[in-house]
């Protein structure tokens, strides 16, 4: 059976019914060890009157409920039906500089992997968006054509490198230009380029571009500047463990400073926004709310989406006819109590009282009394 399960983290409860089962039994076993000291051995039915079998079959009971309202919650599904679901949203092309100046470490790991997990928290805030990568350093490369499946899009923005592009450099303006061209609708209003870099380009005019852009297609853009402004870092480039080298020109080490104007001018022209992220942690999750998702939505078309039948309903209704099946089994229990005092029988009121003994002999001498008389 083809089967899906919808949250995996949902099975650390599984920890916590494993305690109640712990915490009941150690409760029961130190119950039967109290009782045994306190009462002799034909007092213990009375005082502790559950059976073994009975209390461990309750427990039974009361444990696979537990489980299977964990297993509700794991959101297990089975079988598939096709849905017809509207899509709304807009369109957003990230622009990522692969350039090897993105190798500083001024940030933690270093400015690229930084960019990545950027842009990842702002792909988890979007519900319905399509988004697409534009990879660029000295050559343009579209890299993930826009699309719908986040996690294919992460899978994939995970390999992306300076390996990607064959030249050096870093081309902003070639990369808008072919963002641009990379939407599947050309009507206005409903589009967005998010670039993430450290602002060094070479002599592709990124802010003249940005803003024909815009006024052509009505595309916004965003742009987030990491990096240190002012000191810089080196580049580091592939050595061995022992032995860390850096990116020289005419035998000097080159200093990368991110260049926060050029990427100012871009947002300004374009009715966009400037992240200056610098060496900084910026929560892009709200970046994403309060800038790039204030552009217009638009409806996309339809579409018909094979997925799988949710089955929790039934699985909650399981669980609650085990512990509805444990409260019967309590009550009977308790409609069959019989009292009892130490284990002596108490006669009906109307039964005719048997004499004993000294009842016997005690009439027998106030007869003899009589007669004497």
């Amino acid at each position: 059976m083809d089967i899906q399960i919808g949250n995996y983290a949902n099975f650390n409860y599984l920890w916590l019914v494993a305690a109640v089962v712990a915490v009941t039994v150690a409760a029961a076993v130190a119950n039967r060890r109290a009782v045994a000291r306190f009462a002799t051995k034909n007092l213990t039915p009375f005082l502790f009157p559950a059976s073994g079998r009975r209390r461990i079959f309750k427990l039974g009971i009361v444990s696979a409920a537990l489980a299977t309202m964990v297993l509700a919650l794991v959101d297990v599904r089975w079988g598939k039906t096709w849905r017809e679901v509207p899509q709304k949203g807009i369109e957003v092309m990230f622009l990522l500089d692969v350039s090897r100046s993105m190798l500083a470490e001024d940030v933690t790991p270093n400015r690229l992997e930084r960019a990545k997990q950027q842009i990842k928290d702002m792909v988890d805030e979007m519900a319905g968006d399509r988004v697409g990568l534009v990879v660029f350093a000295g050559d343009v490369r579209q890299k993930i054509p826009l699309t719908s499946h986040y996690n294919d899009f992460k899978r994939t923005l995970d390999e992306v490198g300076p390996h990607e592009v064959d030249r050096g450099g870093s081309r902003i303006g070639d990369a808008i230009g072919m963002a641009s061209e990379a939407f599947l609708d050309k009507t206005s209003d409903h589009k967005a380029i998010v670039i993430f870099t450290d602002g060094e380009d070479h002599e592709s005019d990124p802010v003249a571009v940005a803003e024909a852009m815009h006024q052509a297609n009505g595309i916004r853009m965003f742009t987030v500047g990491l990096g240190d402004g002012e000191q810089g870092s080196r580049v580091p480039v592939q050595s061995s463990p022992r032995h860390r080298s850096y990116l020289t020109h005419n035998g000097e080490q080159i200093w990368s400073k991110m260049n926060g104007e050029v990427l100012k001018q871009i947002a300004l022209k374009t009715d966009g926004a400037y992240i200056p992220a610098g060496t900084k942690q910026v929560d892009m999750a709200s970046v994403y709310r309060q800038y790039v998702a204030q552009v217009n939505e638009q409806d996309f078309e339809t579409a018909r989406i094979n997925s799988y039948i949710p089955r929790y309903q039934w699985i909650v209704g399981l669980a609650l006819l085990l512990l509805l099946t444990d409260t019967l089994l309590s009550g009977s229990k308790r409609a069959s109590a019989v009292p009892h005092r130490y284990g002596v029988e108490t006669p009906p009121q109307d039964a005719p009282l048997k004499p004993t003994r000294h009842s016997k002999s005690s009439t027998h001498r106030t007869s003899k009394h009589t007669h004497a008389a």
